[in-house]
């Protein structure tokens, strides 16, 4: 740790994710329906969408994968690697191959 003024200084921990994979937030699960209907604590609609938190060296490199820092993405996370990182338990690495769609905005729409 190095100290600046006498005092330690921390320095900020991250994930990377290597290999062909990325570092993924899952999106909370919804506790409730389209048509409005609130659902149990127990009872939660599983998402399998989330924002991409990081991107390994070899997919940034890789001209053959859409996928950038913040994409909102649907994934399989069979293959999914739970990361337990700051108390936040919706971290997940996961391989390139399971991301099976990127949410795009068409342009000029709004």
């Amino acid at each position: 740790m190095a100290k600046a003024n006498n005092k330690p200084v921390s320095r900020l921990e991250v994930v990377e994710p290597v290999g062909a994979r990325v570092l993924i937030r899952k999106d909370e699960d919804k506790k409730q329906t389209k048509s409005g209907i609130h659902l149990p604590d127990k009872i939660e609609i599983p998402t399998l969408t989330g924002r991409v938190v990081a991107i390994s060296a070899k997919v940034a490199g890789d001209d053959n994968y859409p996928i950038k820092q913040y994409d909102r993405v649907l994934f399989n996370p069979k293959q999914g690697v739970p990361v337990d990182f700051e108390g936040d338990n919706r971290l997940f690495v996961i391989p390139i191959e399971d991301i099976v769609a990127v949410f795009r905005r068409e342009p000029g729409a709004e």
